[in-house]
């Protein structure tokens, strides 16, 4: 266990007013400096306490729950103490004022998780998932990131590991051991393995990608030309009049963006301008916003109006549409008008609406449903998730040099071969642990049996 000279304390529960708010401490001297304040002679370890707490005048504060956890038995593995007091900012800054009076140091942001990864209890990956856990917009991205607390993620960086251990161990054993009998097969195992590693991972890297919004909120994006009815389904949709409703053409400007909730899933559903062309210089930076928006979004709804002829403003959001991998729904509306549209120009249509104030709740329902299941169906897999930018990068550049070794076996130029392995392998073990050479050379000689 790493060892810190210094004790750190912080509020670990939300500012404000609540029923209760804890101030938690960790270190060397967490236990003494907690009796000072509780005035207590013990606190037995994982047992919950009622305790007066006095601030460093020795005034009666509070009355607080104290809970001991002696290292290594910690979530840092050092001691900690927790302070379980009544809610409020002013109760929770005067305990926090004592003890750094008594000889804590505030805590820097992420210090607790930085100590229990320093003293090995957590890995990076556990680090992020503790990180990404608090910001979870769904009830699946919690389910997921809990997976991956108990270590999911862990085992499949290990996997992942073992593997480039094995064809790493061989090569070099190749190199610097010409002499020594290897498997006859050897080349063709570490072709496979190379193989079933590139699958995994790209497999890995498209499923986390399709599901990136499941931590932060999917994004969905109303998209249309002027006049056809994006801002009044954002009312709907929200249940209340957010975005201005007017006739003139160009009232939207800028993109207005709202949280709501779709089943399990808490998104942010996003008003654009309306795409045409414009000579307003204003109005041209909202539809370039429009534009970015679709770039941004996870799904794409788009409007089409069954009223007017399909034109060219039209046929330019076909175009986005077209260019674009996102999930979309494609909406006819105002078909209690005279139908003008071919909708035999459209994709396909997966809705024909009304958007007015006589849209019914079974309507918009139905429009609730398809994101609802375009929603599920990216957040239910098997496949591994990825929760970090960092992550994602550790994964494409392992990738990378998978790649650029496999080009390179064939040659027979082993050294070349086992950099790229040896690359390969420091990239995914970013994920979790920096990669050891000691690690290697104990698969090497545990299989050889070399200094014979």
């Amino acid at each position: 266990m790493i060892t810190t000279d210094d004790t750190i304390v912080a509020i670990a529960t939300a500012s404000g007013v609540g029923a209760i708010s804890i101030v938690r401490m960790s270190g060397k001297d967490a236990l003494s400096i907690s009796l000072k304040i509780s005035k207590r002679i013990n606190l037995i370890p994982r047992m919950a306490t009622l305790s007066k707490v006095y601030d460093k005048e020795d005034d009666l504060i509070d009355e607080a729950l104290l809970i001991y956890f002696k290292n290594p038995h910690s979530f840092t593995a050092e001691d900690i103490v927790e302070f379980q007091c009544h809610g409020g900012i002013a109760i929770t800054n005067l305990i926090l004022d004592t003890a750094i009076h008594f000889g804590c140091r505030l805590a820097n942001a992420g210090e607790f998780s930085k100590r229990a990864y320093l003293n090995e209890k957590i890995d990076m990956s556990q680090a992020y998932a503790i990180s990404k856990l608090i910001e979870a917009r769904s009830e699946d991205a919690v389910k997921m990131l809990a997976r991956q607390l108990k270590g999911e993620l862990k085992d499949f960086v290990d996997e992942i590991r073992k593997d480039l251990l094995f064809i790493l161990a061989y090569v070099e054993v190749s190199i610097d051991y010409a002499e020594e009998d290897l498997p006859a097969d050897i080349y063709s195992q570490i072709e496979q393995k190379l193989l079933n590693t590139t699958l995994k991972l790209t497999n890995t890297l498209e499923s986390s990608k399709r599901r990136e919004g499941m931590i932060e909120g999917f994004k969905v994006a109303i998209i249309g030309k002027p006049n056809v009815g994006k801002s009044s389904l954002l009312n709907k949709l929200l249940n209340f009049d957010r975005a201005i409703v007017s006739t003139i053409a160009g009232t939207t400007r800028d993109t207005i963006e709202e949280n709501i909730k779709i089943g399990t899933h808490i998104i942010k559903i996003v008003d654009t301008a309306g795409i045409r062309e414009a000579s307003d210089e204003i109005e041209q930076i909202g539809i370039q916003k429009s534009k970015e928006a679709i770039d941004e979004a996870n799904i794409v709804i788009a409007l089409f109006d069954n009223s007017r002829v399909y034109d060219n403003e039209d046929e330019q959001i076909q175009q986005l549409l077209q260019t674009s991998t996102k999930e979309r729904i494609i909406i006819l509306n105002k078909n209690d008008l005279e139908n003008k549209f071919d909708k035999n120009k459209l994709l396909n249509i997966d809705l024909e609406l009304n958007i007015s104030k006589k849209l019914t709740n079974t309507t918009i329902s139905n429009l609730i449903d398809k994101l609802e299941d375009i929603l599920n169906k990216n957040s239910h897999t098997d496949d591994m998730t990825l929760v970090s930018k960092t992550q994602v990068i550790s994964v494409e550049e392992t990738l990378t040099n998978i790649k650029e070794s496999s080009s390179i076996l064939a040659t027979g130029e082993l050294e070349f071969f086992a950099y790229h392995i040896k690359e390969a392998m420091e990239n995914i073990s970013m994920i979790t642990r920096p990669y050891e050479n000691d690690q290697m050379l104990d698969v090497m000689f545990g299989e050889f049996c070399l200094g014979k």
